[in-house]
C-alpha cells in the first residue's frame, strides 16, 4: 500500500494514541484529541505534526467556536488505509471496504448469480490502492486458533471456501464466527446500545448464540462459545441424545418439515419456506398463526436455557426466523413462565448486521496495524 507504516519509522506511543482517537472520532481539532488521548496539548501538537508528515492525518478544515475563535480540523490521511470485511453466509456473501474511521466506501453483496470471489474482487477493485490493513471473513462455523497461522474454520469444507476467495497474500485475517459478529452490531448500533451484557439468539435455518460479557464477545477456550446447536437433544428417559439434535429440532428445516407434516388440504397451499409462512400467519390463517406460536415457545425454551447459565438481563432475537416480531410475545411469555425477569427485544440492525459486525472488528485490527501496539480504544 502506498505510504505503507512498514516502509518507515514505527510511530511514537504518543502519535499512535492520537492516530487512535482520530480514527475513532472521524475527524477532531487538537484540543479534542488531547481531551480523547488524556494526552497534555503540546504532546498533541507534536503527535498530529508527525501524522501529518506519515501522511497519517490531514486538515480537513476549521472549526469556529462562540467566541469567534478558530480550530483546525484534522481528518485520517491518505496513507491509513482501509480494511476488509466479509460475511461469508451459507446462501449468500456481502463484502464492504471500510476506512480506519469505519465508513464504508464500498459495498457488494451476492444475488445468487454472482460468486463469493467475485464480490470480494470487486471491492478490492474499487478500494483505493494497495492491499487493506486487515480483513475479518464472518463464517457460519467455529473460529478456531491455529499457532503460527492464525485463525480458521473448525470446518474443512467452510475453510476451502475461505482459501477459495484468492485473497491476495500477505493481509492479516481474521476469522470470527457469524453470530459474535451480529452480537458486536447490536452492542455498538443496534438493539443492545448501551447494554454491556446481553445473549444474542439467532435463529433461522442454524442456531446460534452470540455472549457479550462486559463489552466483549465470550469466545471460550475452543472459540465454541455459544454453539446451542450442541445442547443435547433429546434429552428424556429412552432416548439418545444426537449430534446437533437441538438445531435439528429448533431449526428453519425442521419447522417446514412439521409443517408439511400437519398440513392439510383445506388449509390451501402449503408454505414452502418460513417466510411464507409467517406472511401467512400475520394474514390470520389458523393453521400457520399455530405453528408460528409453536415454534416461539421453542425459542423461548433456548431463551431460558440461555438465560438459566448466562443470566445475560438481554436477549436480543435476530436470524431469518428470530428478528420476526410474531415471534416476540411467545418467546417472552415462555421465557416469564421458566426463569427470572429478562428482558426480550427483537434485532434492529437486519441482514447486514454480520458484516457490520465484521467491519467493526476489522477496523479495530487495522489500527492496530497502524499504531503498532499503541493503546487502541474502541
Amino acid at each position: 500500500m502506498a505510504h505503507d507504516l512498514e516502509d518507515g519509522p514505527r510511530l511514537s506511543e504518543s502519535a499512535g494514541a492520537v492516530f487512535a482517537v482520530l480514527a475513532a472520532a472521524g475527524s477532531a481539532t487538537r484540543p479534542r484529541l488531547a481531551a480523547l488521548a488524556g494526552l497534555s496539548k503540546p504532546t498533541v501538537s507534536a503527535a498530529v505534526a508527525e501524522l501529518e508528515t506519515a501522511s497519517l492525518a490531514t486538515r480537513s478544515g476549521t472549526a469556529h467556536g462562540a467566541t469567534g475563535r478558530s480550530a483546525a480540523v484534522y481528518g485520517l490521511g491518505p496513507a491509513a488505509g482501509c480494511v476488509l470485511a466479509v460475511d461469508l453466509g451459507s446462501t449468500h456473501t456481502e463484502v464492504r471496504g471500510c476506512a480506519l474511521d469505519g465508513t464504508v466506501l464500498i459495498a457488494r453483496a451476492t444475488d445468487g448469480r454472482t460468486r463469493a470471489a467475485d464480490a470480494l474482487r470487486d471491492v478490492l477493485d474499487g478500494l483505493p490502492t494497495g492491499s487493506p490493513r486487515a480483513v475479518v471473513i464472518a463464517v457460519p462455523d467455529v473460529a478456531t486458533e491455529h499457532d503460527g497461522l492464525g485463525s480458521r474454520p473448525a470446518t474443512p469444507a467452510v475453510a476451502a471456501e475461505v482459501d477459495a476467495l484468492g485473497l491476495p497474500p500477505g493481509i492479516p485475517v481474521h476469522i470470527e464466527n457469524n453470530v459474535n459478529c451480529a452480537a458486536l452490531a447490536e452492542l455498538h448500533e443496534g438493539a443492545a446500545r448501551g447494554r454491556h451484557t446481553f445473549g444474542y439468539l439467532q435463529v433461522g435455518y442454524g442456531i446460534g448464540l452470540g455472549i457479550v460479557v462486559g463489552g466483549q464477545v465470550l469466545r471460550g477456550s475452543n472459540g465454541a462459545a455459544g454453539e446451542i446447536a450442541r445442547l443435547p437433544y433429546p434429552w428424556a428417559a429412552g432416548e439418545e441424545s444426537v449430534h446437533e439434535g437441538m438445531e435439528r429440532y429448533a431449526g428453519a428445516g425442521a419447522l417446514l418439515r412439521r409443517v408439511a407434516a400437519a398440513w392439510l388440504p383445506q388449509d390451501g397451499p402449503e408454505p414452502r419456506d418460513a417466510a411464507r409462512l409467517f406472511a401467512l400467519a400475520a394474514q390470520g390463517h389458523a393453521t400457520a398463526r399455530r405453528f408460528v406460536d409453536g415454534h416461539a415457545r421453542e425459542v423461548g425454551r433456548l431463551a431460558a436455557a440461555a438465560t438459566a447459565v448466562l443470566d445475560p438481563g438481554l436477549i436480543v432475537l435476530g436470524g431469518g426466523i428470530g428478528a420476526n416480531p410474531q415471534l416476540l410475545p411467545g418467546v417472552r411469555a415462555e421465557l416469564a413462565r421458566l426463569s427470572w425477569p429478562t428482558e426480550v427485544v427483537c434485532s434492529e440492525v437486519g441482514d447486514s448486521g454480520t458484516v457490520a459486525g465484521a467491519a467493526r472488528l476489522a477496523v479495530v485490527r487495522g489500527i492496530q496495524t497502524v499504531t503498532d501496539g499503541a493503546p487502541v480504544k474502541h
